[in-house]
């Protein structure tokens, strides 16, 4: 029943009140028809929305590709153990040989190719630090594949606000999220 879902929003009693709603980064398909009615209508109602991240932002993006990268002139290979660094490689190959039978004839109906969605997902790995290589990786399998193509639960927010034209904005900058993560250590990688 909706009315028993747990619906992971919060009222700040004001006047008008405000939402905290807390979301998931998957595709937002995986996770719309479990979201209760009464945070749908509370988003439907607002007039400015305030994100973790502006998504829609490409400032954001490209700041969030940036910090993924290791100091110029170093490459994974030269952080990683030779023998973690070949297995990743190999898994890559694997990946990119599996991904045209991983894809959805819907993907293929919109002009996603195989080779364009490994290289916008993989691309570039070898410049990139551990910890984002190791989220990408995890990333990289048939389910999540299928579903690319369908925004996260977050950018879908933010697109929909973008046409309902609320006021729209974010709670964190890149660097807020960029680095403590890349703050960890090797081993905690």
């Amino acid at each position: 029943q909706q009315s028993e879902l747990n619906s992971f929003l919060w009222t700040i009693k004001r006047d008008p009140p405000s939402y905290f709603f807390g979301t998931i980064h998957v595709p937002y398909t995986r996770v719309w028809d479990f979201i209760p009615e009464n945070s749908k209508k509370a988003f439907q109602q607002s007039h400015i929305v305030y994100f973790e991240l502006d998504l829609t932002d490409p400032y954001t993006i490209s700041a969030l590709t940036s910090c993924q990268l290791l100091p110029q002139g170093k490459n994974l290979q030269d952080v990683l153990p030779h023998d973690i660094y070949c297995r990743l490689k190999r898994h890559l190959e694997y990946v990119k040989l599996m991904m045209p039978s991983w894809m959805t004839p819907d993907q293929r109906g919109k002009g996603l190719y195989a080779d364009y969605l490994f290289n916008a997902i993989a691309g570039n790995w070898e410049r990139k630090r551990p910890v984002w290589v190791m989220l990408m990786v995890n990333s990289l399998t048939e389910a999540d594949i299928k579903s690319r193509g369908v925004p996260v639960l977050d950018l879908y927010l933010a697109q929909e606000a973008e046409r309902l034209r609320k006021q729209t904005g974010a709670v964190e900058k890149v660097e807020e999220q960029c680095h403590p993560l890349n703050g960890l250590n090797f081993s905690q990688v």
